[in-house]
């Protein structure tokens, strides 16, 4: 029997218990991968400005963006719950806005889940996806749509007054609604002091082993993205360095003629071969 879709009361379900195992992902053959190697959530991140369409941060990347790589994420994927992530300005301007932007990701996209940025003060826009029947997953720590406020990626909650904010808006929005929470950049001493008082799970990149889950991106596992690896990520395995020389060593075979050979080629037919050269030439 094939196994059932993870949703989002799934992964709220795994509050406190068994850990959360997240991965982006853009297109096709990365969901692929990511839902095979069993990442129970795959996010396709406004981060693909950065690791698939070479942008200096996220805040270039637009709803065609986010939708067209959401649909290719969506067709490889048979076990995780896909959570597409909402780009910069698709939420912020309106709720009426948000709501509709949102919906899209699931009508047009197949997503089942919508991830947005910010604290409390969206808690009202959280409320008003969820009454349209969309599962939100909440973001705070660094928020990287608002790396122009910050003022780079940096990170967040490292003074009392800070992390006390930070734990507010996670107050504000479980409250909300949120399925889940993910914690960027933040002391782990604050992600466990949220993790500890919050009722949904919390998802933790660069905040600590106390989180209910954690998440990565996709190139930064597998090496794939070499001088964008931020200090807080594993690489698992470098695949940047062999699949650079698999490539050189294809275009060195090319200029040398010494690909394609025999095995690679498709021949005709001889009696075909012959018909074709009795022919005549053919006039235009």
């Amino acid at each position: 029997m094939a196994q059932k879709q993870l949703t989002a009361p799934d992964i709220q379900a795994r509050k406190g218990g068994e850990k959360i195992a997240v991965l982006t992902a853009y297109d096709y053959p990365t969901a692929l991968l990511a839902d095979e190697a069993g990442a129970d959530v795959i996010l396709v991140g406004d981060s693909l400005g950065m690791v698939c369409l070479g942008l200096p941060d996220t805040l270039g990347v637009t709803m065609a963006d986010m939708l067209h790589h959401t649909k290719a994420v969506c067709r490889a994927v048979k076990k995780a719950l896909v959570v597409a992530d909402m780009p910069f300005l698709s939420y912020q301007t309106s709720v009426s806005e948000a709501v509709a932007n949102a919906g899209r990701f699931l009508q047009e996209a197949g997503a089942r889940a919508v991830k947005l940025e910010g604290g409390a003060e969206f808690a009202p826009t959280v409320q008003a996806i969820l009454a349209a029947g969309i599962p939100v997953m909440g973001h705070i720590g660094l928020t990287p749509q608002q790396v122009a406020r910050f003022g780079g990626f940096k990170a967040q909650g490292k003074t009392a007054r800070a992390a006390k904010q930070l734990a507010s808006d996670a107050h504000a929005l479980a409250e909300a609604g949120c399925f889940a929470l993910v914690l960027e950049a933040v002391p782990a001493e604050v992600a466990a002091h949220i993790t500890a008082e919050i009722g949904i799970p919390t998802i933790g990149i660069g905040a600590g082993p106390e989180c209910d889950g954690q998440v990565l991106v996709f190139h930064d596992v597998l090496g794939l993205c070499p001088g964008l690896r931020p200090s807080f990520v594993k690489q698992y395995v470098d695949l940047w360095t062999p699949a650079k020389n698999a490539l050189a060593a294809y275009c060195a075979e090319v200029r040398a003629g010494a690909f394609p050979t025999a095995a690679h080629t498709r021949r005709m037919d001889p009696q075909e071969l012959a018909a074709f050269n009795a022919l005549p030439d053919w006039e235009a």
